[in-house]
């Protein structure tokens, strides 16, 4: 235990923003509150503009503050005209800031000023419990932590941010599926510390319910209706919203095994990980070679979407041609997407083997379901296309046929030819693999 505190004490150190750290994030959210405001006044919309988040609840990290500057608008504003009105308020302030359009339920804009990262996002000014965007709820978690949250937690929460970002589980976009930081502070509220946190995960056993207003309380049976989700944090100013709906179950349980490493061997490295170094060209092909597996590759040009959609639509992808791929008897060990968001994005797909043999097992009946028996035998008995068979095997009928396809690379070339348009490929990764698709298997990527 001495060890865990020692650590949690210097990493604290690290994470917690000095004076000089407070004085820039306060002149930069002061200059741009100003700017927003001013540019709602311009549009002709009455706004509530404030910052939010992590900085708004001194629960940020002194390396990435995330700046959050709301602008509350008029409920009045259509709810399809939310995003347009919102980009082009944020867009007069930012200026000359580097821009990027972000997309969570609607439209926002990131800017980038010196080494910050600004996020101004609109909202409407609803009232608890008539909410129009999920981004509505914001200013009363910001409220209700800044409440409740004790000034000696808020360290507590940064250790657990910054264990999370270090374990890669930190992050509620769709690129990540992980834990958001809202979510991070009512873990601490609820559990009193990052170690009692870390110990409750780490003996976590098939669900986490979270229930710190204990709407509830009384209740569990509706709570199990109306929350599937293997970790459950009720919102308290939302008691029908899971705060941890968009945590992947396998960012969970990453979490969970971080958590039972940490607490066996304490560790700075759980914090700030050793940088990933790519392997040199001769080194990767040897290991690529070395496997025996085959790993499949397939590269498309740029999606023509905001990062968020574009992950969407990416992860989406992969689920259709992992099933694609499996359906058609290939297994695969491991599967992966990457993109650098701008020109490039990878499908990898490690296949046990990619060149199938020439025949394959297809599984008939069992004897005693005799119609389905007699079915079978009169589609294989004498069919020109059966290798083998029918005969009988563990007490259900077996035919040996050529498989459909023999060649995983060949066959994916095959299937999105078209784009994919009957393999569930996302409509926009569609448009991508129709301008350019790159099939490449093991050593040909290098």
């Amino acid at each position: 235990m001495m060890a865990m505190q020692e650590i949690t004490q210097r990493i604290l150190e690290q994470t917690s923003p000095t004076e000089e750290d407070r004085a820039k994030v306060e002149a930069i959210t002061s200059e741009l509150e100003q700017k927003v405001a001013s540019a709602c006044r311009e549009e002709g919309v009455p706004a509530v503009v404030r910052v939010e988040g992590s900085v708004a609840k001194d629960t940020w990290l002194r390396e990435n503050p995330d700046i959050d500057i709301f602008m509350r608008l008029p409920t009045s504003i259509p709810r399809r005209n939310l995003g347009e009105v919102g980009l082009k308020i944020a867009k007069k302030a930012a200026g000359g800031y580097e821009q990027v359009e972000r997309f969570a339920e609607h439209p926002y804009l990131e800017i980038t000023v010196g080494s910050y990262r600004v996020d101004i996002v609109p909202c409407y000014d609803a009232k608890p419990g008539e909410w129009q965007s999920a981004t509505d709820r914001t200013p009363y978690h910001t409220d209700y932590i800044k409440r409740h949250l004790t000034v000696g937690l808020r360290g507590e929460v940064r250790l657990l941010k910054k264990f999370m970002q270090g374990t890669g589980v930190y992050g509620a976009e769709i690129k990540v599926g992980g834990f958001s930081g809202y979510l991070c502070e009512l873990l601490i509220m609820n559990y009193g510390s990052f170690a009692e946190t870390i110990q409750a995960f780490a003996h976590y056993n098939k669900r986490v319910i979270v229930d710190i207003k204990d709407y509830y309380a009384d209740r569990q049976n509706d709570l199990s209706l109306l929350f599937a989700e293997p970790l459950v944090i009720v919102d308290p100013v939302d008691r029908g919203r899971n705060v941890a709906s968009a945590v992947q179950p396998e960012k969970l349980y990453n979490f969970v095994a971080a958590a039972r490493a940490f607490l066996k061997t304490p560790d700075k490295a759980f914090f700030y990980p050793p940088k990933t170094e790519a392997l040199p060209l001769e080194k990767l092909k040897s290991e690529l070679e070395s496997r025996g597996s085959s790993i499949v590759f397939l590269v498309v040009d740029r999606v023509a979407a905001v990062p968020d959609v574009m992950w969407g639509q990416l992860y989406k992808t992969k689920r259709s041609l992992h099933k694609l791929i499996e359906l058609n008897d290939y297994k695969i060990l491991r599967d992966a997407v990457w993109s650098n968001e701008k020109t490039l994005s990878v499908f990898v797909f490690e296949l046990q083997q990619q060149v199938l043999p020439n025949i394959k097992k297809h599984l008939g009946p069992p004897i005693e379901r005799e119609p389905e028996c007699q079915t079978f035998l009169a589609k294989y008995a004498g069919n020109q296309q059966v290798i083998s068979g029918p005969f009988i095997e563990n007490g259900r009928w077996m035919v040996m046929l050529p498989p459909k396809t023999t060649n995983a690379a060949a066959f994916l070339r095959e299937k999105l030819a078209d784009g994919g348009k009957n393999a569930g490929v996302a409509d926009m990764i569609a448009k991508s693999i129709r301008r350019k698709l790159r099939v490449m298997v093991n050593c040909e990527i290098s």
